[in-house]
């Protein structure tokens, strides 16, 4: 059963594109040594939040959670191969780019969020640039059935474009039509055909 949560408000919709807000929760707990008073982490997201900034919503002993912030969780239909594995992890999550605000108190809203995604391949680029802080927080089940619904839908219409574009498609052919070889007064299919030569979507 999935979490209890309405998107059709909070979502923005394109033909091939969606948008959804996360608040972004941070939970502040003490650090383990020295050097570090205290150590933070995002734990978990809410779909639909309102726009925060750095809210406290709980308290437990030491450990302290906020709402960051809300951001924009962007799904694109050409990302669809990316959001798929993501859902098949054990733990399937999204993942919250972090960077530290220059000087800053640790203690009181030490970081901006930077981003959020579904895309593995996405967070792999800002672990590499050495500046930025990622964290994998789990999708709520609500997120998880969106995802997959949006993933799957537009996937499919991929893999049919694709196979229509290598000739494929079930319709047949037609004596000399895209055949740059005949010279025809009106080939609706010969131009199309080479405009998207070399592209990848």
């Amino acid at each position: 059963m999935h979490d209890h949560v309405t998107y059709s408000h909070e979502t923005q919709t394109l033909e091939k594109q969606m948008m959804v807000p996360l608040g972004i929760v941070m939970r502040r707990t003490p650090g383990v040594t020295r050097w570090a008073a205290w150590a933070w982490r995002a734990v978990a997201v809410l779909p639909g939040a309102p726009g925060a900034d750095w809210c406290e919503l709980r308290r437990e002993g030491d450990a302290v959670e906020f709402h960051a912030a809300t951001v924009l969780l962007e799904l694109h239909h050409t990302q669809t191969e990316a959001y798929l594995q993501a859902l098949a992890a054990k733990v399937p999550s999204v993942f919250v780019m972090l960077r530290r605000r220059a000087g800053s108190d640790l203690a009181k809203a030490p970081f901006d969020v930077v981003l959020v995604t579904a895309a593995p391949y996405e967070a792999q680029h800002y672990t590499e640039n050495g500046d930025d802080i990622v964290d994998k927080v789990p999708m709520p089940e609500g997120l998880v059935a969106l995802i997959r619904d949006f993933a799957e839908a537009h996937h499919q219409e991929d893999a049919f474009l694709k196979r229509r574009r290598d000739g494929h498609g079930t319709a047949p052919a037609q004596d000399g039509i895209g055949d740059a070889r005949v010279v025809q007064a009106r080939d609706v299919f010969a131009t199309p055909h080479r405009a998207r030569r070399g592209r990848l979507n």
